[in-house]
This record gives structure tokens, sequence and C-alpha cells, in this order.
């Protein structure tokens, strides 16, 4: 094991948060989660109500600092299943065959990804405008929030943003920062930052969401989901469906109950009732209301227009056919 992968391991199992006295004989689910994930708003959901007991299982959460640690720690054992979306997993399944340490499936977590920001006085008005403008992108160049808008400007204006924009990767609370600063025009994010710049009177151009609408994507694909290995589900069915089926009621309860919400704002990192109210909002509409055929199809067709735009270094060398057991099949639809 390397010394980046150690020291990311260690980052995150010395933060492991304390968990609760697991019920005598259940079986225990670890989860990767960071502090402020809306992951952790779930999971502190169904334990708080005695949800994953009631069907048979213990929830443990582990803590990690960033999101690349709970990749390493999925992938070196230390814990049963992260968040992350199906991006990541074609990538591991083309990369090693769909066997191996590359049996990574995928069940729905949230429809939402981002948006495209800009300050409340700015330059930048709509997509159009992105083209000699300083444009922030959260993540890297193969992040799908970026490969979804370089689509979308390309098919929608004809507008090539790898090449016209003024690009700035880096990390969303560095590049929220530069933008509320005036040194960026405009800023690509994931949706907890757009909903903390939206409460501070930033504009939306687009969401990432609309942006796949407008690539002609039928249906909702989802954005980012749980994710763990097959080999695992197989010998652990009865846990996976049991945290599945406290899962949505954890979310039905987010959507239906304001007294929940109260309680989760340590966990939302808010520093105000707008943004928490945001929050809770862009939450409430990423939550997957379906989930079946029809979205797997919605993913297949987006996945087709990434390969395009990401090629090999996203893909590899398995073209643009999603990879078969990205989604865990025996998940029922609903």
């Amino acid at each position: 094991m390397t010394m980046t992968r150690r020291r990311l391991l260690a980052t995150g199992l010395a933060a492991s948060m304390p968990v609760r006295a697991l019920a005598a004989g259940a079986p225990a689910l670890r989860v990767g989660i960071l502090r402020y994930g809306t992951v952790s708003w779930e999971l502190d959901v169904i334990r708080r109500h005695g949800l994953d007991a009631a069907h048979g299982l213990a929830i443990v959460p582990q803590e990690f600092a960033t999101g690349q640690a709970t990749q390493v720690a999925l992938q070196a054992g230390q814990v049963d299943t992260i968040a992350v979306d199906w991006l990541w997993v074609a990538r591991q399944r083309a990369a090693q065959g769909g066997s191996g340490g590359g049996d990574w499936t995928f069940i729905p977590f949230s429809n939402s990804a981002g948006a495209l920001m800009a300050p409340a006085q700015g330059t930048v008005a709509t997509v159009p405008d992105l083209p000699g403008r300083r444009l922030g992108i959260a993540g890297g160049a193969l992040d799908k929030n970026w490969l979804i808008l370089r689509a979308y400007a390309q098919r929608q204006v004809g507008i090539d943003l790898d090449r016209t924009a003024e690009k700035t990767f880096g990390a969303p609370p560095l590049l929220a920062n530069a933008l509320a600063a005036g040194r960026l025009d405009a800023l690509l994010t994931y949706w907890p930052f757009a909903a903390k710049g939206q409460a501070a009177g930033q504009r939306r151009l687009l969401t990432v969401e609309d942006a796949v609408t407008g690539l002609g994507v039928q249906g909702t694909p989802p954005m980012v989901g749980y994710v763990f290995s097959e080999r695992w589900a197989k010998a652990n069915g009865a846990v996976l469906e049991g945290f599945i089926a406290a899962s949505r009621q954890a979310r039905d309860l987010l959507v239906k109950d304001e007294a929940e919400w109260p309680r989760l704002r340590p966990l939302a990192d808010a520093g105000s009732d707008a943004e928490f109210d945001a929050l809770r909002d862009w939450y409430r509409r990423g939550i997957p209301r379906h989930w079946g055929a029809a979205e797997q199809e919605a993913a297949a067709q987006l996945y087709q227009v990434l390969a395009s735009v990401g090629g090999p270094a996203l893909v590899g060398g398995g073209g643009d056919t999603l990879p078969a057991g990205t989604f865990w099949q025996a998940a029922q639809s609903w």
C-alpha cells in the first residue's frame, strides 16, 4: 500500500464517528461518509428512528475527510459502501472488466448534481457568455458536471468551453470564496455549494439536471448513489435489502416531516437559516422518485454523451456503452 493510500485511510479511520452498541446479532453495515455530506443526514434519521434495527442491521458510519478517501477505504475493504457517482463505477468496471477489484455496483441516492452560478452583479448571464471568462469548476477535468456542461455548450450553442473558457479547477469551498471575492466570473459547483450560494444572493444560471435535459436525454438519471461490491451484495443480500428499505423510509420522513430538519442542522454546515432552508429544498428535489429501466436507460444515454466528451481518459477502452453491472440489478424498481 502506498504512503498516500495509507494516509487517506488513516485520515478516515482516525475520524470515525462514535457508534452505538450494536444490537445483539445484528450484522453491521459500514458506511463511509463525509462530515457535512448529505448521506450523513439520511443515516442520522435512520439511526435515530431505529430503522436499521427494524430491518435487521446496524449502520456504522465512518467519517472521512475527502471523497477520495472514501473511495480508497471502499477499495481497501475498510467500509462496505460509500456515496459516489455511477461514472466512477463505470470507469472501474471498464478498467478491470467488472471482476476482481472492479465489481462495484450502484443504487441511487440523489438525482441532484450541481449548478452553474454567477455573482448577483456579474457579466455572465448565460452559457454563451462563458468564453473568455474566468470559470471555476469544482472537481477535476473528468468531473461529470464539467463534462455535462461541455457537452451542453457544444450541442446547444456550438461552444467548446474546454478551449474558450479561462478554467480553474479546485475544491468547492475555495472556489466559492474566489467567486465571492470577484476572482471568478462564474462557478460550476456541486449542489450543496450552489444552494448556499443562491441563499447568499448568487444567480443560478443553469442546473446540471437542466443541462442533461438539454442534451436530449429521455428520463431522469440518478447522479449519486450508494456503491458496493457485487460479491459483497450477493453474500449480504438481507443486509443490503434492509438498508435500501431503511433508506427509503428515511427519505420519506425527510420529505414529509418538517420536524426532522432542525435535528439535522448541526450536520448541514449552514451559516444561516436561509442557507439551511436552501439545502433542505435542494436535497428534497434530488430524492429519486422512481428507479427502474427508464432511469437506467437515461443513464446509458448520458454515458454515451459523456464518453464522446471525456474520451479514453473517462471510459478507458470500454467505448461509449455503459458497462454491464454498473447498476445493481437485484434492487427492486420503485
